[in-house]
C-alpha cells in the first residue's frame, strides 16, 4: 500500500503558529483555506512545493518550515480574559505578551475570568493541540482555598468521583495545605481542562472556591518570583520536556550562545516584563 505523501494540512498550519489543529480544522471546513488554488478538504496533505492561502493571502513557504517552538509562562491575574478580544469589553491577557514577527501566540487551554496562575501561550501549534488533548491527560495542579467545612467524607467522594452535569469527574490527588477558621487551602490535581471542573467539583459538596490558582501544567511550575501579569520564556531543555511528554521529537538546540543572549535557567527572568 502506498505510503501518504506530505503532511496534514492543518498539522503544518499548526505548527506555523496560525491557530490549533482544532480552529485550522474550522477554517478548513468554512473554505477559509485553499491549497494551489482550490479549498482544501480535511485530509489533505501537503508538501514543499505546494502553494497555501489563507483568508486569500498566501502563506510563505519560509512560514511552514519547521522552527524553533517558542512558550513562555505567563501569570495570568484574576479579573482578565483569554480571549483575543472581548465583547464586554474586559482586558484580555493577550495585551501583556510580547509581540511576533509572523505566526501568533496559542493559549495553551483557558482559565477563567475568577482564576488566576500559571498559562502556557506557544507559537507550535501543534505542542499546544497535544497538551490541550484529553488522550494526553498532562496533569494540572491547583491552589484552592476552600470556604466552608471539609469533612473526611468529602474528600472521598472527590477522590473516588462524583457526576457533574456534564458527566463524571474527581481529582486524582487531594493535599491538605493548612490554613485557619471558615477558609482552608488544598491542592488538587486532575487531568483534564474542562469549564470551571475544580470549582464544580467543590461545590458538589457544598462548599465555595473562595480562591483558586493554577500552580502547575505538566513538568511546568508557576515560578515564585513571578507577578500577575508577567510572562517569562521557557528555556529550549524545558520546552523539549514539553515536547517529549506529549510525543513530539524536539528540535536538536543551538550550539552556543547568540550575542548577547544570557544563560538560561528554566524560565528567563530577563524577558518577564511587559511590552
Amino acid at each position: 500500500m502506498k505510503e501518504p505523501q506530505g503532511e496534514k494540512l492543518q498539522k503544518v498550519l499548526a505548527r506555523a503558529g496560525f491557530g490549533s489543529r482544532r480552529e485550522i480544522e474550522d477554517w478548513i471546513r468554512e473554505g477559509r483555506v485553499k491549497v494551489n488554488g482550490k479549498p482544501a478538504q480535511l485530509g489533505d496533505r501537503v508538501g514543499d512545493a505546494d502553494r497555501l492561502t489563507v483568508d486569500g493571502r498566501n502563506v510563505h513557504p519560509g512560514k511552514l518550515r519547521r522552527k524553533r517552538s517558542r512558550v513562555i509562562v505567563y501569570h495570568k491575574p484574576v479579573g482578565k480574559v483569554c480571549s483575543r478580544r472581548d465583547p464586554e469589553g474586559r482586558p484580555t491577557i493577550f495585551e501583556d505578551l510580547p509581540r511576533l514577527q509572523g505566526g501568533r501566540w496559542i493559549s495553551v487551554g483557558r482559565l477563567d475570568l475568577n482564576t488566576s496562575g500559571l498559562l502556557l501561550l506557544t507559537t507550535d501549534g501543534e505542542l499546544a493541540n497535544r497538551l490541550m488533548h484529553p488522550a494526553q491527560a498532562v496533569e494540572r495542579e491547583y491552589a484552592v482555598r476552600v470556604l466552608g467545612e471539609v469533612t473526611p467524607a468529602m474528600l472521598h467522594n472527590l477522590e473516588r468521583g462524583v457526576v457533574l452535569e456534564d458527566g463524571p469527574a474527581c481529582f486524582d490527588a487531594i493535599r491538605d495545605a493548612g490554613g485557619e477558621g471558615a477558609n482552608h487551602w488544598y491542592h488538587v490535581i486532575l487531568r483534564e481542562g474542562r469549564n470551571r471542573e475544580v470549582r464544580r467539583l467543590w461545590e458538589s459538596q457544598g462548599v465555595q472556591v473562595s480562591r483558586l490558582q493554577r500552580v502547575r501544567f505538566g513538568p511546568i511550575s508557576l515560578p515564585r518570583w513571578q507577578k500577575p501579569g508577567r510572562w517569562e520564556d521557557l528555556d529550549e531543555q524545558a520546552v523539549a520536556r514539553l515536547q517529549q511528554l506529549v510525543g513530539l521529537t524536539p528540535r536538536a538546540p543551538r550550539k552556543g550562545r547568540a550575542l548577547g543572549e544570557r544563560p538560561q535557567r528554566g524560565a528567563q527572568r530577563t524577558r518577564g516584563h511587559r511590552r
